[in-house]
């Protein structure tokens, strides 16, 4: 069921909340079945005040607590 979201976001932005609090928003370029994710033009916008821009990153899914697909 997850897996099939994930596929479905490949290519969109999804929003992505990780252990302690950061939250990081990026086009979902790949995952695997650990969710470890692959992100281009990440951003983290845990303050919303003072985005930053990550680029081409990888998450690791141990890290992820959600991960939010664009709306459909």
């Amino acid at each position: 069921m997850a897996t099939q979201v994930l596929e479905k976001s490949i290519g969109k932005i999804v929003l992505i909340r990780l252990r302690g609090g950061k939250s990081i928003r990026g086009q979902l370029k790949g995952f695997d079945q650990h969710l470890n994710l692959v992100l281009d033009k990440a951003e983290d916008i845990t303050d919303s005040d003072n985005i930053k821009e990550l680029g081409l990153i990888i998450v690791r899914g141990d890290n992820v607590i959600m991960i939010s697909p664009p709306p459909e």
